[in-house]
């Protein structure tokens, strides 16, 4: 799959990108191949992506990018909303010159690509959910009470990793309310019409067992509000199942990622739901 507002051989680049109030870290390794998007989980990094990128290889434009006030260098924002996560796509796709993209997530990044694709359906090339955007109602209010706890006891180690890169420098309530607001999207009356609309291919790469913060089966629960979704949508598929967990899939299963990748741009290669 190629189009020509694809096809710019732009050179590297490794730089601040402004939006808003604040200003992205950003890295686009450039080339004339298919530009590829990758969105973070909640508090994570670009640097998590680099097996998969290693993976797909040099054929591909890479651009990676860390969320307001994650990573070492991206700036603190008074606007840590979903709608700046997904304004802020489009700001880092006009900064480097893209028109068109195929955008891969993972966890919270997998909802952002979600609404992004629904939303800009003639510039998204395809679209790839690492463990993240299934629609179900996770969210009540003995759960919104667990998350402000959970946040709560973080918050004594919180300034000793924020210089690392390893926590973002949002405060636990911040934290909190970015996760809260996650549930309240991923609710399958809010998350479930945005999936049905995607009409670009798109695959799943699922985890397997709990995630950080999650008990007992809760995790694999969600996951199979996928089976309604493939049902109801032909544009989406799962490519993978994989064994590692919500938190080590893309160090232990980058490769099922870049097959994904691979499956979205030549959908009709290895039909795997």
């Amino acid at each position: 799959m190629t189009k020509d507002s694809t096809s710019s051989n732009a050179a590297a680049w490794t730089g601040m990108v402004p939006v808003d109030d604040t200003a992205l870290a950003v890295t686009d390794t450039g080339g004339p191949g298919i530009p590829v998007v990758y969105l973070n989980g909640q508090f994570s990094t670009q640097w998590h992506w680099r097996r998969a990128i290693a993976d797909l290889g040099a054929g591909w434009r890479h651009i990676t990018y860390d969320e307001r006030a994650r990573g070492r260098k991206s700036k603190r924002s008074a606007d840590y909303s979903f709608e700046a996560a997904v304004r802020d796509v489009d700001a880092v796709l006009a900064a480097r010159g893209v028109d068109q993209a195929l955008v891969v997530g993972w966890s919270y990044g997998a909802v952002v690509a979600a609404h992004w694709a629904s939303r800009n359906p003639d510039r998204t090339l395809g679209a790839v959910m690492v463990d993240g955007a299934y629609p179900a109602d996770w969210l009540d209010e003995a759960m919104e009470r667990r998350v402000r706890k959970l946040f709560r006891r973080m918050n004594w180690f919180l300034p000793l990793l924020r210089p690392t890169g390893l926590a973002p420098r949002m405060t636990a309530e911040q934290m909190a309310d970015s996760n809260i607001e996650l549930g309240e999207l991923s609710r399958l009356g809010e998350l479930g019409p945005v999936l049905d609309s995607l009409t670009v291919p798109t695959r799943y790469v699922v985890a397997s067992g709990v995630s950080f913060g999650s008990k007992g089966d809760e995790q694999e629960q969600l996951r199979t509000s996928l089976d309604e979704v493939i049902v109801r949508n032909p544009n989406i598929r799962i490519s993978a199942k994989v064994a590692s967990n919500h938190g080590t899939i893309l160090r232990k299963d980058s490769p099922a990622v870049a097959d994904a990748v691979r499956e979205v741009v030549a959908p009709d290669h290895g039909d795997r739901r």
